[in-house]
């Protein structure tokens, strides 16, 4: 499915929506797009519509920002990983038994970890418009911006 947004509201917004049709046990979503696309700004998105607290930060020097509420969200930044071997190291399938959903920013970096992953990739189109292109579950039939 592809959506665009013309802001940053839009694209959390989209999150949200994505968040709320999720299964309820354990996915992971795979992100991609450069460097200022807007992976953060949908994550914050997934964060509302996951009804979690805390405020969402990119986790790029933590590399996993946990957060916890109705269903809990782990937040990872694969920015700073050359493999899915150090992904594998930091604990990756405890965070998968936990049930929560897993978003990875710069999945690029560990795709051996994300098969079976939804994919988002966010395209700079724009100043503040994106193309967000969200594939890989039956459950997306039901989404719309």
């Amino acid at each position: 499915m592809e959506f665009i947004s013309h802001s940053e509201a839009e694209t959390e917004a989209l999150g949200e929506k994505l968040a709320r049709s999720l299964p309820e046990h354990g996915v992971v979503i795979a992100m991609y797009g450069e460097l200022g696309a807007g992976k953060t700004a949908f994550v914050r998105g997934l964060a509302r519509g996951l009804e979690v607290d805390g405020a969402v930060t990119s986790p790029t020097f933590t590399i996993v920002n946990e957060l916890y509420g109705k269903r809990d969200l782990f937040h990872f930044d694969m920015y700073r990983l050359g493999s899915a071997d150090e992904l594998f190291d930091i604990g990756w399938e405890d965070y998968l038994d936990r049930g929560g959903v897993c978003a990875v920013e710069w999945s690029e970096n560990v795709t051996e970890a994300m098969e079976g992953a939804v994919s988002v990739t966010i395209d700079v189109l724009g100043e503040n418009t994106r193309r967000i292109t969200i594939s890989g579950g039956d459950f997306l039939a039901d989404l719309s911006l």
